[in-house]
């Protein structure tokens, strides 16, 4: 009896023994780190694996991601120098590059990160005027994430950037800027207006001048053609002009003859317009003798 009393309590041992060692393996997971505490001060810093804590005597204390982590805060209310309140919210990305300080460093990380945020931006701010403040957007965030990075390096932080999310002036500078974003819009809209239009009248222009120019060339072309046609009409009289007067050559005419063609020749010109007509001596005894024959052959018949 005893004999299985004593198994039973070696038995109860072995498995409290057992789920302590079970209940003491951490693993811990990837881009995290576990800060441990033996009897109330610090040991360790677990980094990825496996690890196993001595029960009742190590605790962790704080499980921290080191992952690049993104917090948003509210809008703070800031003053320019020529005192103009905005409102204004910033996002800064940071990342944990010391469990241990960011454990022991600081009470409340963001809550540090959030109001030392606020108090660099209202001292940025305080320098400038309210058109500076809208247009030296990327200034502001360097000048913030170099102090941020240097005061929270002592927690164990590195501030990655800061980006002023929203800039809110009071809202009759808002309408102020609405109106002038408006103007500025149209403005643009009536310059688009007009190069469109000072185009079109291009296009128009050129279109007509095109079409000039090919009128022309083909009143030109009809030109040529007409006096290369009136050329060759001329010359083709000249040539047969020529070739009659080669053929009459060539038959060897008598002096009756080319007198009777002279006749021809003057009865031609005077069905023309001519107002005064001179006759030659010899073409006038030629029309005596054209009369006489005429007479003579009246007679026969």
């Amino acid at each position: 009896m005893q004999s299985i009393i004593g198994i039973s309590v070696v038995i109860a041992v072995f498995l409290i023994i057992l789920i302590l060692i079970v209940r003491n393996i951490k693993i811990v997971p990837q881009a995290h780190a576990y800060v441990i505490e033996r009897l109330g001060t610090y040991h360790a810093t677990w980094q990825t694996g496996l690890h196993l804590k001595v029960p009742f005597v190590d605790r962790i204390s704080k499980k921290v991601s080191l992952k690049e982590q993104v917090v948003d805060f509210p809008p703070q209310p800031v003053i320019t120098r020529d005192n103009v309140t905005m409102q204004i919210d910033t996002v800064v990305y940071f990342e944990i590059t010391d469990p241990k300080l960011y454990t022991y460093g600081v009470e409340r990380p963001l809550s540090a990160i959030e109001n030392l945020t606020a108090t660099t931006l209202r001292n940025i701010i305080g320098d400038l005027e309210l058109d500076n403040t809208l247009t030296s957007r990327d200034t502001i965030n360097d000048k913030i994430r170099i102090i941020l990075d240097e005061a929270t390096d002592a927690w164990g932080i590195r501030v990655i950037r800061v980006e002023l999310k929203n800039i809110l002036p009071p809202r009759e500078i808002q309408d102020a800027m609405e109106k002038q974003m408006k103007a500025e819009r149209e403005r643009r809209a009536r310059i688009l207006d007009a190069e469109g239009e000072k185009r079109s009248q291009i296009l128009v222009a050129e279109g007509l001048k095109e079409s000039a120019i090919l009128k022309a060339d083909a009143v030109k072309e009809q030109k040529i053609r007409e006096a290369q046609g009136e050329a060759e009409a001329i010359l083709t009289v000249q040539k047969a002009n020529a070739d009659a007067l080669r053929m009459l050559n060539e038959a060897a005419p008598t002096d009756k003859i080319i007198q009777l063609k002279s006749l021809e020749a003057f009865a031609k010109a005077a069905d023309g317009k001519a107002t005064k007509i001179i006759i030659p001596s010899d073409i006038q005894g030629l029309a005596g003798n054209v009369t006489a024959i005429k007479e003579l052959w009246k007679d026969e018949n």
